[in-house]
């Protein structure tokens, strides 16, 4: 039996989970206009609290859409030069973004905004039967070799009830050994990178192994950090044999969208206000993909207004409850043609991926984009792609794109991920 000690260690922390539980329920029940007052509340705190947000902000009479968009590159300053008042990083909780974007920073929220965050997690995670104190977690993640930053995670892992299950060497000899673990333990949820669990998953085929039969404790995977495509989604219900819920936030920011059981992508309006704006900086109408900004409702020690998170998406209100429409990848993921057409990367990749994941053999893959016109496939699969797959991809790419595209295919081993385990499908090289 787990020891309950998730919403005690944030207790003991300061965090008051309690409190930030109550005022988060009280927010689900809140208008769009009682929000907007949170809104006008958290502004007028940083205007008066820090000098560093009053620099940022030329004219203090603007209105919210003519505001100054933070982004990931104004927070390239020393922490304590961006704190507000009263708040020094001794008396915060302290993190730092992946630098996935190339724009690694740390960050800082206040006790109660900390609290907060888990408060919203708590929420949704709930509303499918996960109980963070008492289910336990298989957590699909990186984690440091050595020193003090692993032992902080192994102490996150003992204190949130979850088994690690590293990510960066994920051979068949490795992955043999987390089936194992599957049919020793009584584990109630998946979660972790996407890519790192369809690796799983496809091991799982190929030994004809249904998770969920082996292991029947299981309730849900839920995967995050990375897109999650529909044959993915499909690969993973029908392997792990549970539901998949997709889950998108940030370190930053915290949970922003996730799946409720009827499989729609909420907001989380009850912590932040979320906006998304065109080349311009100002709103577009629902359902129009543009530039996803964030701003932290409850984030007192550090700002994040009009906080630009990296990514293109589209939102949209459903009977009343703000949704996330479509989420097509970072801002930075963009292939730019000479023929003038702009393709993000992702949708690039899908198109690939809808031809290439025809032969069972592909494991998994990216593609970087190396000059205008020469695109480099890099793939892990346990013989090289025929000719023909190779001309059919090039085929697809070059009806999507340009005719005159170059296609270069790399077999490998393996494929590099960030430091902390996530797999970049697209990369261009070539600078805007």
């Amino acid at each position: 039996m787990a020891l309950p000690l998730f919403r005690k260690s944030l207790q003991w922390q300061g965090y008051d989970l309690k409190m930030a539980t109550a005022v988060f329920k009280a927010n689900l029940n809140k208008n769009e206009q009682e929000q907007l007052v949170q809104r006008e509340l958290i502004l007028k705190h940083h205007f008066k609290s820090k000098a560093f947000y009053n620099t940022h902000v030329k004219d203090k009479n603007a209105t919210w859409e003519n505001l100054p968009i933070i982004t990931k590159s104004d927070l390239q300053q020393p922490l304590h030069q961006r704190l507000s008042k009263g708040f020094s990083t001794r008396n915060v909780f302290k993190g730092s973004t992946s630098g996935s974007s190339g724009h690694p920073f740390s960050f800082a929220k206040d006790k109660f905004c900390h609290a907060m965050t888990w408060a919203a997690f708590d929420h949704a995670y709930k509303q499918h039967g996960i109980d963070l104190d008492h289910s336990l977690e298989a957590r699909f993640y990186g984690i440091p070799a050595t020193g003090t930053s692993r032992f902080i995670e192994q102490l996150k892992d003992f204190v949130g009830n979850r088994h690690r299950f590293p990510i960066f060497n994920m051979s068949d000899a490795i992955l043999k050994g987390y089936l194992d673990r599957f049919r020793e333990s009584k584990y109630h949820y998946i979660n972790g990178y996407t890519s790192s669990i369809v690796l799983f998953a496809n091991y799982c085929r190929a030994q004809q192994v249904i998770l969920k039969d082996i292991c029947p404790t299981l309730k849900a995977c839920i995967v995050t950090s990375e897109m999650l495509f529909k044959d993915d989604r499909e690969l993973l219900e029908s392997v792990l044999g549970i539901p998949v819920i997709n889950e998108y936030g940030s370190s930053e920011t915290g949970l922003i969208a996730m799946e409720n059981p009827d499989g729609t992508m909420i907001l989380n309006t009850a912590t932040l206000f979320i906006e998304v704006v065109d080349e311009q900086n100002q709103p577009v109408v629902d359902g129009t993909v543009g530039r996803i900004l964030i701003t932290d409702l409850y984030n007192k020690a550090h700002p994040f207004i009009r906080y630009e998170i990296g990514d293109l998406g589209s939102i949209a209100n459903k009977k009343g409850v703000k949704i996330l429409e479509k989420l097509q990848g970072r801002t930075s993921d963009i292939a730019r043609l000479p023929n003038g057409k702009v393709i993000p990367g992702l949708t690039f990749y899908y198109v690939t991926k809808s031809v290439i994941s025809e032969s069972n053999n592909v494991v998994e893959f990216v593609i970087i984009q190396k000059e205008p016109l020469v695109f480099e496939i890099r793939y892990v699969a346990s013989t090289e792609l025929s000719f023909k797959e190779k001309e059919k991809v090039k085929t697809a790419m070059a009806t999507y794109a340009d005719a005159s595209i170059e296609v270069i295919f790399r077999k490998k081993d393996r494929l590099d991920r960030s430091k902390n385990g996530k797999l970049k499908q697209f990369v261009t090289e070539v600078l805007g």
